[in-house]
Protein backbone atom coordinates (compact mmCIF):
# COMPACT_ATOMS: atom_id res chain seq x y z
CA UNK A 1 0.00 0.00 0.00
CA UNK A 2 1.00 3.65 -0.31
CA UNK A 3 2.34 5.25 2.87
CA UNK A 4 4.45 8.02 4.39
CA UNK A 5 7.18 6.29 6.37
CA UNK A 6 9.71 7.77 8.78
CA UNK A 7 13.00 5.88 9.08
CA UNK A 8 15.35 8.64 10.13
CA UNK A 9 13.94 10.68 7.27
CA UNK A 10 10.43 10.96 5.87
CA UNK A 11 9.75 9.19 2.60
CA UNK A 12 6.79 8.24 0.42
CA UNK A 13 6.50 4.63 -0.72
CA UNK A 14 4.03 2.72 -2.88
CA UNK A 15 4.81 -0.79 -1.61
CA UNK A 16 4.56 -0.69 2.18
CA UNK A 17 3.20 -3.98 3.62
CA UNK A 18 -0.51 -4.12 4.44
CA UNK A 19 -1.15 -4.33 8.19
CA UNK A 20 -1.96 -7.65 9.83
CA UNK A 21 -5.34 -7.58 11.56
CA UNK A 22 -5.37 -9.18 15.06
CA UNK A 23 -8.57 -10.86 16.24
CA UNK A 24 -9.70 -7.97 18.46
CA UNK A 25 -8.86 -5.24 15.94
CA UNK A 26 -10.41 -3.74 12.81
CA UNK A 27 -8.92 -2.84 9.45
CA UNK A 28 -9.68 0.77 8.55
CA UNK A 29 -9.33 2.31 5.09
CA UNK A 30 -8.02 5.81 5.79
CA UNK A 31 -9.82 8.67 4.03
CA UNK A 32 -8.07 11.71 5.54
CA UNK A 33 -5.38 12.34 8.11
CA UNK A 34 -4.02 15.48 9.77
CA UNK A 35 -0.44 16.49 10.42
CA UNK A 36 0.10 17.21 14.12
CA UNK A 37 2.95 18.98 15.86
CA UNK A 38 3.87 15.60 17.36
CA UNK A 39 4.48 14.28 13.82
CA UNK A 40 6.83 17.20 13.18
CA UNK A 41 8.64 16.54 16.48
CA UNK A 42 9.04 12.84 15.63
CA UNK A 43 10.81 13.90 12.45
CA UNK A 44 13.25 15.79 14.71
CA UNK A 45 13.90 12.70 16.84
CA UNK A 46 11.11 12.70 19.43
CA UNK A 47 10.47 9.18 20.86
CA UNK A 48 12.80 7.62 18.26
CA UNK A 49 9.77 6.28 16.33
CA UNK A 50 10.19 4.35 13.08
CA UNK A 51 7.29 3.49 10.78
CA UNK A 52 4.17 5.10 9.33
CA UNK A 53 3.41 8.45 10.98
CA UNK A 54 -0.01 9.97 11.66
CA UNK A 55 -2.63 9.64 14.39
CA UNK A 56 -5.41 12.10 13.48
CA UNK A 57 -7.66 10.40 10.93
CA UNK A 58 -11.08 9.50 9.63
CA UNK A 59 -11.71 6.30 7.71
CA UNK A 60 -14.09 3.49 6.85
CA UNK A 61 -13.97 0.07 8.52
CA UNK A 62 -13.13 -2.63 5.95
CA UNK A 63 -12.86 -5.63 8.28
CA UNK A 64 -14.31 -5.92 11.77
CA UNK A 65 -17.50 -5.66 13.80
CA UNK A 66 -18.22 -2.12 12.53
CA UNK A 67 -17.68 -2.92 8.85
CA UNK A 68 -18.79 -0.09 6.59
CA UNK A 69 -18.90 2.51 9.38
CA UNK A 70 -17.15 5.86 9.04
CA UNK A 71 -14.98 6.15 12.11
CA UNK A 72 -12.31 7.98 14.04
CA UNK A 73 -10.09 6.17 16.53
CA UNK A 74 -8.53 6.65 19.94
CA UNK A 75 -4.81 6.32 19.41
CA UNK A 76 -3.69 4.35 22.49
CA UNK A 77 -4.08 0.59 22.14
CA UNK A 78 -4.03 -0.87 25.64
CA UNK A 79 -4.04 -4.50 26.77
CA UNK A 80 -7.23 -3.96 28.78
CA UNK A 81 -6.21 -6.41 31.51
CA UNK A 82 -3.37 -4.83 33.50
CA UNK A 83 -3.95 -3.00 36.82
CA UNK A 84 -3.59 0.37 35.08
CA UNK A 85 -6.33 -0.47 32.57
CA UNK A 86 -8.59 -2.01 35.20
CA UNK A 87 -8.51 1.18 37.28
CA UNK A 88 -9.67 3.14 34.22
CA UNK A 89 -6.36 4.56 33.01
CA UNK A 90 -6.07 2.71 29.70
CA UNK A 91 -4.25 5.61 28.03
CA UNK A 92 -1.40 4.98 30.49
CA UNK A 93 -1.26 1.20 30.03
CA UNK A 94 2.43 0.18 30.37
CA UNK A 95 2.02 -2.20 27.42
CA UNK A 96 0.19 0.23 25.16
CA UNK A 97 1.10 1.01 21.60
CA UNK A 98 0.20 4.40 20.15
CA UNK A 99 -0.92 4.99 16.58
CA UNK A 100 1.90 6.54 14.57
CA UNK A 101 3.86 7.36 17.73
CA UNK A 102 4.88 4.24 19.68
CA UNK A 103 5.29 0.78 18.13
CA UNK A 104 2.22 0.99 15.88
CA UNK A 105 2.03 2.15 12.27
CA UNK A 106 -0.13 5.21 11.82
CA UNK A 107 -2.61 6.94 9.57
CA UNK A 108 -0.52 8.32 6.70
CA UNK A 109 -1.21 5.16 4.73
CA UNK A 110 -4.10 3.62 2.85
CA UNK A 111 -4.92 1.26 5.75
CA UNK A 112 -4.39 1.02 9.50
CA UNK A 113 -5.53 -1.22 12.33
CA UNK A 114 -6.81 -0.37 15.80
CA UNK A 115 -8.65 -2.31 18.50
CA UNK A 116 -12.35 -2.23 17.64
CA UNK A 117 -13.10 -0.79 21.08
CA UNK A 118 -11.04 2.28 20.12
CA UNK A 119 -13.28 3.21 17.18
CA UNK A 120 -16.10 5.75 17.25
CA UNK A 121 -18.76 6.28 14.59
CA UNK A 122 -18.76 9.72 13.03
CA UNK A 123 -22.18 11.44 12.90
CA UNK A 124 -23.49 12.25 9.41
CA UNK A 125 -23.46 15.97 10.26
CA UNK A 126 -19.67 15.91 10.72
CA UNK A 127 -17.65 16.08 7.49
CA UNK A 128 -14.45 14.12 6.88
CA UNK A 129 -12.36 17.29 7.16
CA UNK A 130 -14.01 18.13 10.50
CA UNK A 131 -13.67 14.55 11.80
CA UNK A 132 -9.88 14.69 11.49
CA UNK A 133 -9.97 17.27 14.30
CA UNK A 134 -11.59 14.85 16.78
CA UNK A 135 -8.30 13.62 18.26
CA UNK A 136 -6.82 17.09 19.00
CA UNK A 137 -10.21 18.37 20.13
CA UNK A 138 -10.44 15.43 22.55
CA UNK A 139 -6.98 16.39 23.82
CA UNK A 140 -8.28 19.90 24.48
CA UNK A 141 -11.27 18.46 26.35
CA UNK A 142 -8.90 16.51 28.59
CA UNK A 143 -8.16 19.79 30.36
CA UNK A 144 -11.68 19.77 31.77
CA UNK A 145 -11.31 16.09 32.69
CA UNK A 146 -8.16 16.78 34.71
CA UNK A 147 -9.05 20.17 36.24
CA UNK A 148 -12.36 21.62 37.41
CA UNK A 149 -12.75 24.92 35.54
CA UNK A 150 -15.15 27.31 37.27
CA UNK A 151 -17.03 30.11 35.50
CA UNK A 152 -15.31 32.52 37.89
CA UNK A 153 -11.80 31.35 36.96
CA UNK A 154 -9.38 33.57 35.06
CA UNK A 155 -7.63 31.36 32.50
CA UNK A 156 -4.73 32.12 30.15
CA UNK A 157 -3.87 29.97 27.13
CA UNK A 158 -0.35 30.45 25.79
CA UNK A 159 0.11 29.57 22.13
CA UNK A 160 -1.99 30.22 19.02
CA UNK A 161 -1.25 26.97 17.23
CA UNK A 162 -3.84 24.32 16.46
CA UNK A 163 -4.03 22.96 19.99
CA UNK A 164 -4.10 26.41 21.59
CA UNK A 165 -7.04 27.48 19.43
CA UNK A 166 -8.96 24.31 20.31
CA UNK A 167 -8.18 24.61 24.03
CA UNK A 168 -9.41 28.19 24.07
CA UNK A 169 -12.71 27.27 22.45
CA UNK A 170 -13.27 24.36 24.85
CA UNK A 171 -12.46 26.55 27.85
CA UNK A 172 -14.84 29.26 26.65
CA UNK A 173 -17.69 26.73 26.92
CA UNK A 174 -17.11 26.49 30.68
CA UNK A 175 -18.00 30.16 31.09
CA UNK A 176 -14.59 31.13 32.46
CA UNK A 177 -12.73 34.32 31.50
CA UNK A 178 -10.23 33.29 28.82
CA UNK A 179 -7.26 35.22 27.45
CA UNK A 180 -5.15 33.72 24.65
CA UNK A 181 -1.57 34.88 24.17
CA UNK A 182 -0.08 34.32 20.74
CA UNK A 183 2.14 35.77 18.03
CA UNK A 184 -0.04 35.74 14.92
CA UNK A 185 -2.94 38.15 14.51
CA UNK A 186 -4.43 36.05 11.70
CA UNK A 187 -4.65 32.96 13.90
CA UNK A 188 -5.98 34.90 16.88
CA UNK A 189 -8.70 36.41 14.67
CA UNK A 190 -10.37 32.98 14.63
CA UNK A 191 -10.89 33.33 18.39
CA UNK A 192 -11.80 37.03 18.25
CA UNK A 193 -14.73 36.11 16.02
CA UNK A 194 -15.98 33.85 18.82
CA UNK A 195 -15.68 36.54 21.48
CA UNK A 196 -12.46 35.23 23.03
CA UNK A 197 -9.94 37.85 24.20
CA UNK A 198 -6.47 37.65 22.67
CA UNK A 199 -3.17 39.51 22.75
CA UNK A 200 0.24 39.40 21.09
CA UNK A 201 1.84 41.58 23.78
CA UNK A 202 2.85 39.09 26.48
CA UNK A 203 5.28 41.47 28.30
CA UNK A 204 2.43 43.92 28.88
CA UNK A 205 0.36 41.42 30.87
CA UNK A 206 0.63 42.30 34.55
CA UNK A 207 -2.22 40.23 35.97
CA UNK A 208 -1.91 36.64 37.13
CA UNK A 209 -4.34 33.83 36.41
CA UNK A 210 -5.99 31.03 38.34
CA UNK A 211 -5.15 28.56 35.56
CA UNK A 212 -2.57 28.82 32.78
CA UNK A 213 -2.42 26.39 29.86
CA UNK A 214 0.89 26.10 27.98
CA UNK A 215 0.26 25.05 24.36
CA UNK A 216 3.40 26.55 22.87
CA UNK A 217 5.26 23.35 22.05
CA UNK A 218 8.56 24.99 22.98
CA UNK A 219 10.67 25.42 26.08
CA UNK A 220 10.18 29.17 26.23
CA UNK A 221 6.46 28.88 26.86
CA UNK A 222 6.94 27.37 30.30
CA UNK A 223 8.62 30.44 31.80
CA UNK A 224 5.85 32.72 30.60
CA UNK A 225 3.27 30.28 31.95
CA UNK A 226 5.03 30.26 35.31
CA UNK A 227 5.05 34.06 35.47
CA UNK A 228 1.34 34.28 34.73
CA UNK A 229 0.22 31.65 37.26
CA UNK A 230 -0.91 33.08 40.59
CA UNK A 231 0.27 31.59 43.90
CA UNK A 232 -1.59 28.31 44.47
CA UNK A 233 -2.72 28.42 40.85
CA UNK A 234 -2.63 25.59 38.32
CA UNK A 235 -0.21 25.34 35.37
CA UNK A 236 -1.38 22.85 32.72
CA UNK A 237 1.17 21.47 30.24
CA UNK A 238 -0.40 20.41 26.93
CA UNK A 239 2.49 20.22 24.46
CA UNK A 240 5.28 17.75 23.84
CA UNK A 241 8.48 18.58 22.01
CA UNK A 242 11.87 17.05 21.24
CA UNK A 243 14.55 18.45 23.51
CA UNK A 244 15.41 19.23 27.11
CA UNK A 245 14.14 22.09 29.23
CA UNK A 246 15.83 23.78 32.19
CA UNK A 247 13.53 25.19 34.83
CA UNK A 248 13.62 26.78 38.26
CA UNK A 249 11.64 24.66 40.70
CA UNK A 250 12.09 26.89 43.76
CA UNK A 251 9.45 29.44 42.64
CA UNK A 252 7.02 26.58 42.03
CA UNK A 253 7.51 25.45 45.64
CA UNK A 254 7.37 28.92 47.16
CA UNK A 255 4.17 29.83 45.29
CA UNK A 256 2.72 26.31 45.73
CA UNK A 257 1.95 25.98 42.02
CA UNK A 258 0.26 22.77 40.89
CA UNK A 259 1.62 21.41 37.58
CA UNK A 260 -0.80 19.20 35.65
CA UNK A 261 0.16 17.19 32.58
CA UNK A 262 -2.64 16.72 30.06
CA UNK A 263 -2.51 14.47 27.01
CA UNK A 264 -5.16 12.40 25.19
CA UNK A 265 -8.84 12.96 25.88
CA UNK A 266 -12.42 11.69 25.38
CA UNK A 267 -13.66 11.21 21.81
CA UNK A 268 -17.43 11.02 22.41
CA UNK A 269 -17.82 14.61 23.68
CA UNK A 270 -15.47 15.86 20.96
CA UNK A 271 -17.77 14.35 18.34
CA UNK A 272 -20.80 15.94 20.05
CA UNK A 273 -19.17 19.38 20.01
CA UNK A 274 -18.48 19.05 16.28
CA UNK A 275 -21.96 17.69 15.55
CA UNK A 276 -23.57 20.61 17.41
CA UNK A 277 -21.28 23.20 15.75
CA UNK A 278 -20.02 24.43 19.15
CA UNK A 279 -16.38 24.54 18.02
CA UNK A 280 -14.98 26.06 14.83
CA UNK A 281 -12.42 23.82 13.16
CA UNK A 282 -13.01 24.75 9.52
CA UNK A 283 -11.15 28.06 9.97
CA UNK A 284 -8.09 26.09 11.12
CA UNK A 285 -7.68 24.08 7.91
CA UNK A 286 -4.81 25.74 6.03
CA UNK A 287 -4.22 23.25 3.21
CA UNK A 288 -4.74 19.71 1.97
CA UNK A 289 -2.53 17.49 -0.16
CA UNK A 290 -2.81 14.02 -1.72
CA UNK A 291 -0.76 11.29 -0.07
CA UNK A 292 1.73 11.22 -2.93
CA UNK A 293 2.62 14.83 -2.07
CA UNK A 294 3.02 14.07 1.61
CA UNK A 295 6.55 15.46 1.80
CA UNK A 296 5.26 18.81 0.54
CA UNK A 297 2.47 18.61 3.08
CA UNK A 298 4.95 18.19 5.93
CA UNK A 299 7.04 21.10 4.67
CA UNK A 300 3.92 23.28 4.56
CA UNK A 301 2.80 22.12 8.02
CA UNK A 302 6.11 23.22 9.51
CA UNK A 303 5.98 26.71 8.02
CA UNK A 304 5.39 29.75 10.23
CA UNK A 305 1.76 30.79 10.51
CA UNK A 306 0.29 27.55 9.14
CA UNK A 307 -2.42 25.76 11.10
CA UNK A 308 -3.82 22.35 10.13
CA UNK A 309 -2.62 20.58 7.01
CA UNK A 310 -4.54 17.46 6.03
CA UNK A 311 -3.55 14.62 3.73
CA UNK A 312 -6.28 13.19 1.53
CA UNK A 313 -5.67 9.48 1.18
CA UNK A 314 -8.86 7.99 -0.30
CA UNK A 315 -12.49 8.65 -1.09
CA UNK A 316 -15.13 8.54 1.64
Amino acid sequence: MRALVFDGQLQFTRDYPMPRVPADESLVRVVRAGICNTDLEICKGYLDFRGVLGHEFVGVVQEGAMQGARVVGEINASDGTCPTCLRGDATHCPQRTTLGIVQRDGAFAEYLTLPTRNLHRVPDAVSDAQAVFVEPLAAALEITERVHIRPTDRVAVIGDGKLGLLCAQVLQLTGCDVLVIGRHEKKLAILNQRGIRTTTDAPAIKEQFDIVVDCTGNAGGFELARRLTRPRGILILKSTFHGAQAMEFAPMVVDEISIVGSRCGPFAPALRLLERKLVDVESMLSAEYPLARGLEAFERAGAVGVLKVQIVIGDG
